[in-house]
């Protein structure tokens, strides 16, 4: 075994890593960017070598760096985790070239796989069924359009490098396919350095299922069941789950026989997935399902299926790298029970999945019950924060009970009582999805979310009783709890209950709050001056520490449409600037108005358009003085790796439109429109 491993990614699957190899025994180097340098897998890792600027071009994606810093400190091998080179087979030349060993499958067979062109032919000489499209070399837009006909609309056009949604367009027409050809080659040459896209059939009534796949140098493979990652938004997935629900024996022996065939052409050693378009219009069938591609790398779900199977896939990968023989035998790999990951991500599922950055003030996730499993997967915490340099993703929540439903139970019940303040995140989102009715009974394709994505992102307004306890927060009445013993004084008036004005904007509302202390603990809260109600202090909770306040059960009076819930907890975090009230189906975010920054902004005045987050000007739609419409398309931003259009919220007159290629920031003026006559 390796007495020493470099790390060469970051974040969760870096953690991950290090877990597995502190267990081993096995010594670890972590690598990191400026932007990285506080980050945990650093703090974890035995040794850490800084390797660049934070941009992955200039760090992560700079192969020659993290082999001079595995030979500097001695590591004997390189786990490439997933993503960055991962699936690079020059770097993986290079690391064998240097004397190291790549933990991973061998550049030929990276190769082999690397093109879903080239990977689709080899398969269908195999024997393995592939979907029907274009996977020729053809680029040519007549070319392209022509075959889109000939296979029939809906297409979807895909990237042949890289995967994660990237450089992928489903097409409903052939009036639409010039620009979505355009728009998914962009993509694709700024995520992977490569345009080349095929076309391919849209299945009607799709079904992500992968195979799990494990080899070694000695011929043997094998698999580890499946697992479905049908819940997709934007062809990226939110949730995904093993075994796949209502799998029939024959389907699953049939798939997973190919999953082993497909490892095997390649003589494929190490960690991999084998993935499926399955046609499930009529049910899952033997004769129902077709290669995509494969992963030639440790998947971001894999730990649903070391949930299902006891394996440890790290492990694993260390050992056969190592030079040993796949751990177990086809017929010892068993399923137990069932488990599910959901993906927490910083973004704004009402904002079309939006990504977003900040600074994780407040971070906290649920226990559960002695009958289920629960794995926390995260490469942060409270403080750090979501920078715009890498994927949003904040942390994996994986559970396993067993039997389905016993464990989506758990997942939407952890889930609602995830606490996360700073950054906007899919949580409410992720909740809502566990507990809706068709992904309970497992009816789950691909288009579920879009089809339901109004009611999944939807959230209820803020009650009178949720905005009354962020205004108790906001208002500083509870500092006295917290150990300022001056705030004890907070509301005190020789002849009469003194009242604190307290202000609060959730989104485009601003609500004023009267709070005025009553003799029985409780607080009178009266709201842009309607009738007060008593509601309970907040209380600051030390283990948690000053910034977040405890659970508080609504005891005593309250409002009368609360009545009904005696065992109601609310839950609270104070942040810069803002406040976060915790509710089991959604969190409220409050800003405490700056009075000086908003008389700023009242003499700025003119109507402009913000840059949402960093990201860089890809394509302007229009000039300066050009009358624009609502809904019609300015500019596409281009922020971590995928495409945003930017479009007129309103008629109007340009004044003046960011240039293209510019790079941008949080809040940098896009589009200044001339003010109305």
């Amino acid at each position: 075994m390796f007495s020493k491993i470099l790390i060469a990614n970051r974040g969760e699957i870096a953690v991950r890593v290090i877990r597995t190899a502190r267990k081993m025994g096995v010594k670890t180097v972590a690598v990191y960017s400026d932007a990285d340098a506080k980050s945990l897998h650093v703090a974890m890792a035995d040794e850490a070598v800084h390797i660049g600027p934070s941009p992955v071009g200039e760090s992560y994606l700079v192969g020659d760096r993290i082999i001079a810093a595995a030979l500097d400190t001695g590591a004997k091998a390189i786990h490439p985790g997933y993503g960055f080179l991962s699936e690079n087979p020059d770097f993986v030349d290079k690391v064998t070239t240097a004397g190291l060993i790549f933990i991973g499958p061998s550049a030929a067979s990276i190769r082999a796989m690397g093109l879903k062109d080239a990977a689709k032919l080899l398969m269908e000489k195999a024997g393995v069924p592939v979907v029907p499209g274009y996977h020729g070399d053809g680029q040519a837009l007549v070319l392209l359009a022509t075959k889109a006909r000939e296979i029939g609309y809906p297409v979807l056009i895909k990237a042949r490098a890289g995967g994660g949604g990237k450089g992928m367009r489903r097409v409903e027409s052939p009036d639409d396919f010039a620009e979505a050809l355009s728009g998914a080659k962009r993509e694709a040459k700024a995520s992977f350095g490569d345009d080349h896209v095929l076309v391919e059939k849209y299945v009607d009534k799709p079904r992500h299922i992968e195979v799990q796949v494990f080899g070694d140098n000695f011929g043997n493979a094998v698999h580890l069941f499946e697992r479905d990652c049908s819940a997709q938004r934007r062809h990226q997935k939110v949730i995904e789950e093993a075994p796949a629900p209502g799998m029939p024996e024959a389907v699953r022996k049939a798939m997973t026989d190919a999953a082993v065939k497909a490892a095997k052409t390649i003589k494929y050693s190490g960690a991999g997935t084998i993935e499926f378009i399955v046609d499930a219009s009529e049910g899952l069938r033997p004769d129902r399902f077709w290669f995509m591609e494969m992963n030639t790398r440790l998947q971001v779900e894999h730990p649903v299926t070391e949930m299902v199977t006891g394996v440890d896939l790290v492990e694993w990968q260390l050992r056969v790298a190592a030079g040993e023989k796949v751990p177990m035998k086809q017929d010892e790999i068993k399923l137990d029970g069932h488990a599910f990951e959901a993906r927490i991500y910083a973004e704004d599922p009402a904002r079309g999945f939006l990504p977003a950055i900040g600074t994780l003030h407040h971070l906290q996730f649920a226990d559960v019950a002695n009958s289920a499993k629960l794995r926390v997967e995260t490469g942060v915490r409270a403080g750090d924060a979501v920078s715009p340099f890498y994927d949003p993703m904040i942390a994996k929540l994986v559970v396993h009970g067993p039997d389905r439903e016993t464990a989506l139970t758990v997942l939407a019940d952890v889930l609602e009582r995830t606490e996360i303040a700073g950054s906007i995140t899919n949580t409410s989102f992720l909740a809502a999805l566990a507990r809706d009715p068709d992904f309970a009974a497992g009816d789950v394709d691909t288009g579920l979310i879009a089809r339901k994505q109004e009611a999944l992102t939807t959230v209820a307004p803020a009650s009178a009783e949720t905005i009354a306890q962020a205004a108790l927060a906001a208002s500083g009445m509870g500092s006295a709890a917290a150990g300022d013993p001056w705030d004890a004084l907070a509301g005190y008036a020789h002849f009469h209950a003194g009242a604190r004005r307290t202000v609060l904007r959730h989104g485009e509302t601003e609500t004023v709050a009267l709070i005025s202390p009553r003799p029985d603990g409780l607080f009178d809260v009266a709201l842009d001056g309607a009738a007060s109600h008593p509601y309970p202090l907040p209380v600051t909770d030390g283990e948690r520490g000053a910034s977040a306040l405890r659970p508080v059960p609504f005891t005593g009076r309250r409002s009368r449409q609360r009545d009904e819930e005696p065992d109601r907890k609310v839950r609270v975090a104070l942040w810069p600037g803002h406040v976060t009230v915790f509710e089991r189906v959604a969190s409220y975010t409050f800003a405490i108005p700056d009075p000086f920054a908003k008389a700023a902004d009242a003499e700025a005045g003119i109507a402009s358009m913000r840059a949402p987050m960093p990201g860089l000007v890809k394509v302007v739609k229009a000039v300066s003085g050009e009358i624009v419409r609502k809904g019609q398309p300015l500019l596409i931003l281009e922020a971590m790796k995928m495409e945003h259009t930017v479009a007129a919220p309103h008629d109007g007159v340009i004044a003046e439109i960011a240039a293209e290629g510019a790079q941008v920031t949080d809040g940098t003026v896009l589009v200044r429109f001339e003010e109305a006559s």
